[in-house]
């Protein structure tokens, strides 16, 4: 399956790829359409730069079209009310214990304790020490990612409004390589599964968290069954990773899902979980290129 047939190849719109957004990329007070233009623009050259990385100048680099839809999960309301790991919610709270579970949390407590029962701070603080890492970081990787994730996960009107503001996306650009980073790769997900109609040849997935055990995979739509989530209608799934991402957990979501190839990248020491990273990361070049030259 490593090689695309010739003639699915012509088939495809000549270098027109759409990118998935993940956490953190709301645009507050801007029109939508201006917010996925503005994203396409920042993230084309970290792919020009993949391309590079990838010894394939030689190719033209994919015109992006973003995939917006930060503005179905944010508002006014909504910010800096999860900016504090010590004031979670009860639900938020849950969910970062399945984060910390995968993390490095131990998941069965010492005898006597009890996660439940145990501050939120004290379990970071034992994975960090367990990984080596400063409990603040871990912190700031907890507070950027699981409150919106959760907001999407919980919130079925938002949770619609994100999934057709990427089948869209895709389905107005005619684009047949979808690449989702991040929360990104659980919407684009459910939007591939909600939108039967929809003919992507390749997901590329990023630094995604869509097998991760209680705070997400188990809250998936469509319901996992015996361990396994459901593989979207594409013809092609491939998952990249970094090694040092605290998101991508597990990073091989193969052993939940029927990914055709996984790949493992070690660039995080720079520059955390961020898309621009695994844009200018050849792997990713590598898994788009033969769908889109």
């Amino acid at each position: 399956m490593d090689q695309p047939p010739c003639d699915r190849r012509r088939s495809l719109p000549l270098n027109e790829i759409v990118i998935v957004h993940g956490v953190r990329n709301w645009q507050p007070g801007t029109d939508p359409a201006v917010a996925a233009q503005r994203l396409a623009a920042s993230w084309q050259p970290s792919l020009v730069a993949g391309y590079a990385d990838a010894g394939l100048q030689h190719l033209a680099v994919p015109d992006i079209t973003a995939a917006y839809y930060a503005h179905h999960l944010n508002d006014e309301e909504s910010q800096g009310v999860d900016e504090d790991i010590d004031r979670f919610a009860d639900d938020l709270q849950e969910a970062a214990y399945h984060w910390l579970v995968a993390a490095g949390l131990p998941p069965e407590p010492e005898e006597g304790q009890s996660w439940g029962r145990m501050p939120l701070r004290q379990a970071l603080d034992l994975v960090a020490r367990k990984r080596g890492v400063a409990p603040e970081t871990l912190a700031r990787v907890i507070v950027a990612f699981l409150p919106e994730v959760y907001r999407y996960l919980s919130a079925p009107a938002r949770r619609a409004r994100s999934r057709d503001a990427v089948a869209k996306a895709i389905r107005e650009s005619g684009a047949k390589v979808v690449v989702a980073h991040s929360l990104g790769s659980v919407v684009a997900y459910e939007a591939l599964h909600a939108n039967t109609d929809l003919t992507v040849e390749v997901l590329i997935t990023l630094g995604s968290p869509l097998g991760l055990p209680g705070a997400v995979f188990d809250a998936l739509d469509p319901e996992p069954r015996n361990g396994r989530g459901a593989r979207p209608e594409v013809h092609r799934w491939t998952n990249i990773a970094d090694a040092g991402d605290l998101v991508a957990l597990p990073r091989r979501l193969g052993d939940r899902f029927s990914v055709d190839h996984h790949d493992e990248m070690h660039m995080a020491l720079v520059d955390f979980h961020t898309l621009p990273m695994y844009l200018s990361c050849g792997l990713t070049a590598a898994a788009m290129a033969p769908f889109t030259a």
